[in-house]
């Protein structure tokens, strides 16, 4: 069965509209906060213009020794990798509060701006499920990039299952999920098709920051109105009782 995607991006915008902009406040927290440990990450990782050209230099003339002198003074100190893995772990649990609030939004749970911590306390529970899942697709991945991308799919619906499943474990949200999209993958594949205009913007410097402030609400809540079609699809073939 097709689910009609423009009326699925209708809701989602309505949704967003009636939130008297208390989800585009939040999003903006999302954004700045994850903007913000990319930043970070990047001046501590990253490698400067000068040190690259100093490098190219030493191996366009053939010195060996010196470009692997300058090749080791590009590597960030341990402490640097730390600190910028500990940001990445923070875009994570940010990322998962986020999905938190776009869900207690929607289900009409009274979503707070503390819902962006909660990936720190009542719901680290999927915060190991995106990891999780995080694997499998790295794993899938290692086959080709197609598999890879439909593993993503298919695991996509796991972290709206343990929302409203907190007693299943995370495995069988795992399988819950790949029971869901059983079908319905190529149909997600087109939903994010058609927020391809806004992703393109993204990449924009300074602009993409505030086309991210709309598109990532939209495209998260688009999500978990595309999984809430889905479960009556799919109940009369898959029962999830907590023994999938």
């Amino acid at each position: 069965m097709k689910i009609e995607r423009p009326e699925l991006k209708r809701q989602a915008r309505e949704i967003i509209r009636l939130s008297n902009r208390k989800v585009i406040y939040a999003s903006i927290i999302f954004v700045a906060v994850t903007a913000l440990c990319n930043y970070l990450s990047a001046r501590l990782t990253g490698v400067s213009y000068e040190q690259f050209a100093q490098y190219t230099e030493y191996m366009n003339e053939g010195s060996v020794n010196y470009a692997l002198s300058a090749l080791n003074e590009m590597q960030p100190s341990a402490g640097a990798q730390l600190i910028a893995t500990a940001l990445e772990i923070m875009e994570l649990f940010i990322g998962v509060g986020f999905t938190v609030f776009i869900f207690n939004t929607v289900r009409g749970l009274g979503a707070v701006y503390g819902n962006l911590l909660d990936g720190f306390g009542p719901n680290f529970r999927l915060v190991i499920l995106r990891l999780v899942m995080g694997l499998f697709i790295a794993l899938w991945s290692l086959l080709f990039l197609i598999p890879g991308i439909v593993a993503a799919y298919r695991y996509s619906m796991a972290p709206y299952i343990m929302l409203e499943h907190p007693d299943y474990s995370i495995m069988n949200c795992i399988r819950a999920s790949k029971q869901m999209t059983m079908g319905y993958k190529g149909q997600l594949f087109v939903l994010d098709l058609s927020f391809l205009g806004y992703v393109i913007l993204t990449a924009i410097p300074i602009l993409g920051y505030a086309v991210s402030v709309w598109y990532q609400p939209y495209h998260e809540i688009s999500y978990l109105l595309f999984y809430d079609k889905l479960k009556p699809l799919t109940q009369e073939r898959y029962q999830f009782d907590g023994n999938i």
